[in-house]
């Protein structure tokens, strides 16, 4: 109903769009970083994280199921398998994903085409016409019944 008497003068142009799928792309491939990390962690092998140079060039690798792709480290022995390898990348990608989808509701109510405009939140609402509004200024709203103590002059109503 409101969309279809206001006009929106600034259109949606290739920014937006770019921008949100660059930003879930550095999410997914983070979270591949991330679930290798964990993986090597529970492997006994520590936390790693890959130089700046691997932190995109391991990703295949790592899909293959190799956990020290980019990964230049001497102390450690033991790397998680291509099996838990695999797990701890589905568990942490999966995880992104339903993180990325709960901003993405959020943030499709509170900016998105159909959001309602000019309306007040709940608590704006229950901050100027709730309860606790009509109790501050019930001396006002019938003064008849709840006095101003500067009224009450010699304990009179």
């Amino acid at each position: 109903m409101q969309h279809a008497r206001r006009h929106n003068p600034y259109p949606w142009t290739w920014e937006i769009p770019l921008a949100v799928t660059c930003t879930m792309l550095l999410v997914l491939v983070l979270g591949v970083q991330v679930g290798r990390g964990i993986a090597n962690l529970t492997a006994g092998a520590g936390w790693c994280w890959p130089t700046r140079d691997w932190l995109f060039r391991s990703i295949p690798a790592i899909w293959a199921g190799d956990a020290t792709a980019g990964i230049h480290t001497t102390t450690a022995t033991r790397f998680a398998d291509p099996a838990s390898l695999r797990v701890w990348l589905v568990v942490a990608e999966t995880a992104l994903v339903a993180v990325l989808a709960a901003v993405g509701v959020v943030v499709v109510r509170r900016w998105g085409p159909h959001r309602l405009k000019g309306m007040a939140s709940r608590d704006e609402a229950e901050r100027l016409l709730g309860v606790s509004r009509l109790r501050r200024v019930r001396h006002v709203v019938r003064p008849d019944l709840h006095p101003t103590p500067t009224a009450m002059i010699g304990g009179r109503r």
